[in-house]
């Protein structure tokens, strides 16, 4: 094998600015060309392999791609793969390691450089079209997703490593030292989520550009995005199987993975429930394992809205509706539980209600549309259930919404539940959809109200206070210091922005390594120090010996 040695050279990479968001106003040029895209993919049916060392997989065993918001439309094919596929694609990835990891971390770094390039010009309409589509979602979401966070975390994330690499030791007279960030020894299992094409781009990328490879599971119903996303890398220049992936269910991919003696990484954002498991099943296995995994995960979220009495009603009525349905509240950032003082409760209600009264929902394709459908089934049925059950509870008043059909696609509308006991089961668990609960104090019980916010939830991942009273400011954010990784002051609790807002919580909402961050980079390194000495010794003996 010819071994790739490190350059010498240090170029500096310019400090990248943040993608500026289209708006895909009447008229406007973007706007015709994505409505051109998604004609062109609605009129397809494309086959999605599995991709193991730069191949295509078919497996034959295969699940159907529908569009949640016209769900007797089929968008393609996909192979799934089981623990013959995952272990070869284990083989592939640590093959290609050894070239990978030996690239001069410029070349490394180049190639997401020229992903996001190629993401900001030709492939944009592509890849925000497979979302609208496969994810459902708007074409004012998909932008801000699949192409500008996307294309952020590609040319931060380099920005970042750049720095990390620049950080050196001193070095004494006569002696020079120097530090290297190795690629973790191994593979990395990049699960990814169905909410965020961005996601799903960044956590196999992200230990990627630090020179590690990477076995990709998609979720089964964002494989489109998936699929462009890893054609787009591919077109950048990144090697074959540096980057397998995966499409398949969670058990038969994820088995073999946490099995194997080589598992150096796990990054995923999903539920609860599965990271704990897969960290319960790594503890188990820590004997066997070469070296011990890094784990990085970002679960999930109840995450909240807190109004003063100072707070401005038209403000926090519009965090509410921007904060709880844009994505028909399928984010892990999303306004589920709102806490509002009595005294404002009857002009926020007003603003609230009349603004959802403006809502439309429906299809992606029609523009007029705020909100769109839920991702499945299993999601329909559990999102639809608590409003059921809201209806059905004495204690729960429907302040707007609580409609639903799943007739042509999985549609709910904007739910506002007014609950009198704050601890009632949509104050406390994530439901991860259009539904929001709005729990009414007291004036004068603020304080008492922080205290009952902080304990309703075991997550901690955002949440915001509006308020203009600077002292009830401060209050809030001391007293919830614990309660949010990303915390908004006036501003509604979604929409972190790449270098801007790095993300992430903690408690039961994940391991906090703030994806968008030199943070969450660092976890995919190991760094070994060299020493190189100009004058050994010759002698062992020191002068305080005379």
């Amino acid at each position: 094998m010819n071994h790739v040695h490190s350059s010498v050279a240090m170029p500096e990479i310019p400090l990248p600015k943040n993608e500026p968001v289209l708006d895909y106003a009447p008229d406007s040029e973007e706007r015709s060309r994505l409505r051109q895209k998604l004609k062109m993919l609605r009129s397809e049916t494309v086959e999605i392999p599995a991709l193991i060392g730069g191949r295509e997989v078919r497996t034959g065993k295969t699940v159907e791609i529908r569009a949640p918001h016209d769900h007797g439309r089929v968008l393609g094919v996909a192979h799934l793969c089981g623990p013959e596929e995952t272990t070869e694609a284990i083989r592939c990835a640590l093959e290609a390691r050894e070239e990978w990891m030996r690239l001069p971390w410029s070349d490394r770094l180049g190639v997401f450089r020229k992903a996001a390039d190629l993401l900001s010009g030709p492939w944009r309409d592509t890849l925000n079209a497979a979302t609208m589509l496969g994810q459902s979602k708007n074409a004012f979401q998909a932008e801000i997703d699949a192409a500008c966070e996307t294309i952020d975390f590609w040319r931060f994330n380099a920005a970042y490593a750049e720095r990390i690499i620049a950080d050196q030791p001193l070095s004494s007279e006569g002696i020079l030292n120097r530090m290297e960030y190795r690629a973790l020894e191994g593979f990395v299992s990049a699960i990814t989520p169905f909410n965020f094409t961005a996601i799903q781009a960044n956590l196999p990328t992200a230990p990627v550009l630090m020179g590690n490879v990477a076995l990709w599971k998609p979720a089964t119903t964002a494989l489109l995005s998936a699929w462009y996303t890893y054609r787009l890398l591919e077109e950048a220049g990144l090697p074959p199987g540096v980057i397998n992936m995966l499409p398949g269910h969670g058990p038969e991919i994820g088995a073999p993975i946490l099995a194997s003696e080589h598992l150096a990484g796990l990054h995923f954002t999903g539920s609860t429930g599965t990271f704990q498991y897969m960290w319960r099943t790594i503890g188990a296995n820590i004997d066997r394992y070469r070296s011990y995994p890094r784990i990085v995960g970002e679960t999930g979220g109840k995450d909240f809205i807190v109004a003063h009495p100072s707070a401005h009603a038209a403000a926090v009525a519009t965090a509410i509706v921007r904060g709880g349905f844009e994505y028909q509240g399928q984010k892990c950032s999303a306004a589920s539980r709102v806490y509002l003082p009595a005294s404002l409760w009857p002009e926020i209600e007003q603003e609230l209600t009349q603004q959802l009264d403006d809502v439309k929902t429906g299809p992606v394709e029609d523009f007029a549309n705020f909100v769109n459908a839920v991702i499945d089934r299993p999601s329909f049925d559990r999102i639809t259930g608590y409003i059921d059950r809201a209806h059905a509870d004495p204690d729960v008043d429907t302040v707007h919404g609580g409609a639903y059909s799943d007739e042509k696609g999985y549609f709910i509308t904007p739910s506002v539940f007014r609950v009198r006991d704050p601890m009632h089961e949509t104050m406390q668990e994530e439901i991860f959809g259009p539904v929001v609960s709005v729990f009414v104090y007291e004036d004068a019980r603020y304080e008492d109200m922080l205290y009952v916010l902080d304990k309703t939830s075991s997550y901690a991942l955002t949440g915001a206070v509006f308020a203009t009273d600077r002292d009830a400011i401060r209050q809030t954010s001391d007293r919830l210091i614990d309660n949010a990784g990303n915390f908004y002051i006036n501003d509604k609790p979604t929409g972190a922005v790449v270098g801007q807002q790095p993300f992430g919580g903690a408690r039961k909402s994940g391991t906090n390594d703030k994806a968008g961050s030199r943070l969450n980079l660092t976890r995919w390194i190991s760094p070994r120090v060299v020493k190189e000495n100009f004058a050994p010794a010759r002698h062992f003996a020191y002068p305080f010996m005379d």
